[in-house]
């Protein structure tokens, strides 16, 4: 990441909860010595814990904070808008976050998400002025603890592409770059569809728990052991958005976990795609296809204007069914996998996640 910049704290509205203005040392022009002194203080007093309630309004000030700075927005706290990432990452599984103080004051925070077999970490953000003090690292050391507990076998995150500090960071912990994860969107102008769709909020409640199953099966096929169902749970115990089902004569054929408006990590006007799956099979591509729009007429029902999601674009045929159908990528990321290996981002695999 870049060197932490002396302003950054000073235009913090939640400066209390952070840094002190003393603790910054007024960096600028001070000597290599004493900043490495200054570091060093720093890491000594580093503690992690879980985060709790209490810190997610701080938390989500210091993850907009440090995207914003680092991509270089004019002020940095606009970062994502009315989405929000800390608020429901905590609340689908609040066990699985991690904070960073130093002297009793928060400074970053982390997430590890659990889907079965599947693990990935993030948004990781600390502070701007105490980048470069190892903080990130002692972030990561509970989530790879934790991915052994859940006995994790595919592990990874989203990062920038173009950031060697970012990727010299996740190496040491054993996850390496592989394909480009693009982030897409395109304007919603289908106004209704022929298909024939449904949610999950639709499905009589003795009846879910075979959904459920059912999406857990096709998620197997394409990983074994891969298991989102978490993230239908969660989204309907919080209210994020809507599951889109679609089925065929011999059972489920797709699925969406869709996230939508403010608060959500869609935010407003958006429908954001944050899993989903074609059945594999001889109608995969169909399947898929069938799904886009799907969610594209749900997103027009319920007035969003812009349909997002993203695909690694190691799964080659969804990439182009995407860009044929009017997505184009907003944001490039790289996913780093632990042990470099390739898990579900590989041909034929017609999946939508991007880890973020």
């Amino acid at each position: 990441m870049k060197q932490p910049k002396e302003s950054a704290l000073a235009s913090s509205q939640d400066a209390n909860l952070l840094l002190s203005a003393s603790d910054s040392r007024n960096r600028k022009g001070i000597s290599m010595k004493d900043s490495q002194s200054w570091q060093a203080t720093i890491q000594a007093s580093i503690s992690i814990r879980p985060l709790e309630e209490k810190d997610l309004q701080a938390a989500d000030h210091i993850m907009r904070l440090a995207f914003g700075t680092f991509i270089g927005l004019p002020n940095p706290a606009d970062f994502l808008g009315d989405a929000n990432y800390v608020h429901s990452r905590w609340h689908a599984n609040p066990g699985n976050a991690f904070a960073a103080e130093v002297d009793g004051k928060l400074v970053g925070s982390n997430f590890a998400t659990n889907w079965g077999s599947v693990g990935f970490f993030g948004p990781l953000t600390t502070h701007p002025d105490i980048w470069d003090c190892k903080v990130g690292s002692r972030l990561i050391e509970p989530v790879i603890a934790r991915f052994d507990e859940w006995n994790i076998t595919h592990a990874g995150l989203f990062t920038f592409p173009n950031s060697a500090k970012h990727h010299g960071l996740y190496q040491k912990f054993g996850f390496w770059p592989q394909f480009l994860t693009m982030v897409m969107a395109k304007r919603v102008e289908l106004e209704s569809t022929d298909l024939r769709w449904t949610t999950f909020s639709e499905i009589a409640e003795d009846k879910r728990d075979e959904v459920l199953q059912a999406f857990r099966d096709l998620t197997d096929e394409i990983y074994a052991g891969l298991d989102v169902r978490s993230e239908v749970l969660a989204g309907a115990r919080a209210n994020l958005g809507e599951t889109v089902l679609l089925f065929d004569d011999t059972g489920l054929a797709a699925v969406a976990v869709c996230h939508f408006g403010p608060g959500t990590e869609a935010g407003s006007g958006t429908c954001y795609i944050k899993f989903g799956i074609a059945r594999p099979g001889p109608m995969v591509e169909q399947h898929f296809g069938n799904l886009l729009e799907a969610c594209e007429a749900m997103a027009s029902q319920k007035g969003l204007v812009r349909l997002a999601a993203g695909v690694n674009t190691a799964r080659h045929e969804a990439y182009r069914q995407m860009l044929t159908r009017g997505f184009r990528a907003q944001i490039q990321g790289v996913v780093m996998q632990r042990n470099n290996q390739t898990g579900y981002n590989r041909s034929g695999v017609y999946v939508i996640d991007d880890w973020r």
